[in-house]
């Protein structure tokens, strides 16, 4: 496809690099756990050799580049030449087994495929094994191969080829309750996240911002490219690690941070967290799971900075709500309630709360969260009645349930999948989870429906407690009373596992049919 006149009017995604190299040459794009950096100059550079090398191994647009690997600049370079190429990306999560690599790969057909060396044994063969990939290349190690490929390309800014039309990135959806879809990822899609998120996250141009969510997660590649679009720097490290997150924190070198609520408790945990000022930290800002407010005013007193509730359908939708800055200080200015509200929909984003025949419900009743914005993709790769399932009379359904209260803040109520029918009477597990983690000794914890011969089905609870010295029947007991205390009866969990670590995919999502798996 070429670029019509009316194209050629619109900025691609892959010239925000090259334009923020323009206006900020020396300013670091990446800062690295070393304390070294990439400025912006020196990372188009890179970029635009890449883009010249590949195109000299016959890769060019359309074609799709698969990623295995931890985060690092090699990879972020990566999605930044496809974007320059007009080439699409297929980023794959670190964790899957083989089996699950091969298929995806069968799905996504893609003409090269980067990892890193520590997955060298389990790609084993996969090249011959899936004849669509020509180039199969090692990224880390010394030496490089992927440092030897950038040494054949030059320094030259390739033309605009990509439109908002074109297919950039086909991202598997993270299969927390199911087999994951591909998700087809229009540039329209993804400038519209970038964009929602430079003003809902209050981007600014000095920020040194760090996402904690891996770059194969679309939190974490627009985090990234929200960086390389506005000009901020971005903290980039492999993986999430709370110590050296927390040492970064410690040091005054980041403004705002991306963490899941799994990843702020576990830097709470931390020796000598609560020591320091963190006087040029401006933002926390979270997602991906619910964060209990006992947890969240720990870390508001810890931080002292704002903080910041997002909440989408990332792979698919993009950021839907957030509760801003503003409402967290409400919050603790006598509304506490609101630290359990997701907010008001976010930049651009046109969101109702629907019953399933699409009709709005009133306020305080609960409802499947509908949205319409640029930020939704284009459909579900070769699954045409998955797409028609998802988009009904132009709004995008995910399956999350919540109510709107007088004021218009939302209120979560878990996943439609995942709500429990325990004897006629629907149970939202969020709500049960909400309390669970008001209790002081849970760090974590999740509520499941599982299968009753009487009731249809009843409620189990998982929860991670650290702290806690009794035996695990003495905890579920005291969790029992606790629940009763503050849930009508049939409501309470049936049976309540303690678990050492909740088992959770690499974005911080707490993996649900693992514990049904564990409870059979």
């Amino acid at each position: 496809m070429t670029r019509s006149p009316r194209d050629q009017l619109s900025i691609s995604l892959g010239e925000a690099l090259p334009l923020s190299a323009a206006r900020f040459p020396d300013r670091a794009c990446f800062l690295f756990p070393d304390g070294s950096e990439h400025s912006f100059s020196e990372t188009n550079s890179r970029v635009n050799q890449l883009v010249s090398a590949l195109r000299a191994n016959g890769i060019g647009r359309g074609d799709r580049l698969a990623v295995l690997a931890l985060d690092s600049h090699r990879y972020v370079e990566i999605v930044l030449a496809a974007l320059k190429l007009g080439a699409v990306y297929v980023p794959l999560n670190y964790r899957l087994m083989r089996p699950e690599v091969d298929v995806l790969l069968e799905r996504a057909r893609p003409v090269a495929l980067f990892y890193d060396d520590r997955y060298a044994p389990l790609l084993a063969g996969v090249a011959e094994q899936h004849p669509s990939i020509r180039m199969f290349l090692r990224l880390d190690g010394t030496p490089s191969e992927f440092d030897a490929l950038l040494e054949t390309g030059t320094d030259v800014e390739p033309p605009v080829v990509a439109t908002d039309r074109d297919l950039i990135g086909l991202a598997f959806t993270s299969g927390t309750t199911g087999l994951p879809k591909g998700v087809l990822q229009s540039q329209r899609m993804m400038k519209a996240i970038v964009n929602a998120q430079i003003i809902d996250y209050f981007a600014q141009p000095d920020d040194v911002r760090y996402c904690a969510a891996p770059t194969f997660h679309i939190s974490g590649v627009c985090g990234l490219l929200m960086g390389v679009s506005y000009g901020f720097t971005s903290l980039l490290l492999p993986q999430f690690d709370p110590t050296t997150v927390l040492g970064f924190l410690k040091e005054d070198r980041v403004t705002a941070a991306f963490l899941v609520p799994t990843m702020i408790s576990t830097v709470l945990q931390q020796p000598g967290v609560a020591d320091h000022d963190y006087e040029r930290l401006r933002l926390i800002y979270y997602g991906a799971s619910p964060m209990s407010p006992t947890m969240l005013r720990r870390a508001m007193g810890v931080f002292g900075c704002d903080f910041l509730n997002a909440f989408g359908a990332g792979t698919e939708a993009g950021l839907q709500a957030t509760l801003p800055p503003a409402d967290h200080r409400r919050a603790l200015d006598g509304h506490p309630d609101l630290l359990g509200s997701i907010g008001k929909a976010s930049f651009g984003v046109a969101l109702r709360l629907v019953d399933d025949d699409m009709n709005d419900v009133p306020d305080g009743e609960v409802g499947e969260i509908a949205t319409r914005s640029d930020q939704l993709m284009d459909g579900y790769l070769d699954m045409p009645e998955e797409t028609d399932r998802a988009f009904t009379s132009g709004w995008f359904r995910a399956g999350d349930l919540a109510y709107r209260d007088k004021n218009g803040y939302l209120y979560l109520h878990g996943r439609k999948k995942d709500m429990i029918i325990r004897g006629g009477e629907n149970v939202y597990p969020v709500e049960i989870e909400s309390v669970l983690a008001e209790h002081p000794a849970v760090a974590q914890c999740s509520v499941i429906g599982m299968p009753d011969e009487h009731w249809g089905e009843v409620v189990r609870a998982f929860v991670s407690a650290p702290g806690w010295t009794g035996t695990d029947e003495e905890l579920a007991a005291e969790l029992t009373a606790h629940c009763t205390s503050r849930l009508a009866r049939y409501k309470v969990p049936a049976k309540i596992h303690r678990l050492d670590v909740l088992p959770t995919n690499a974005s911080g999502k707490i993996l649900k049919r693992e514990l049904r798996r564990r409870a059979e």
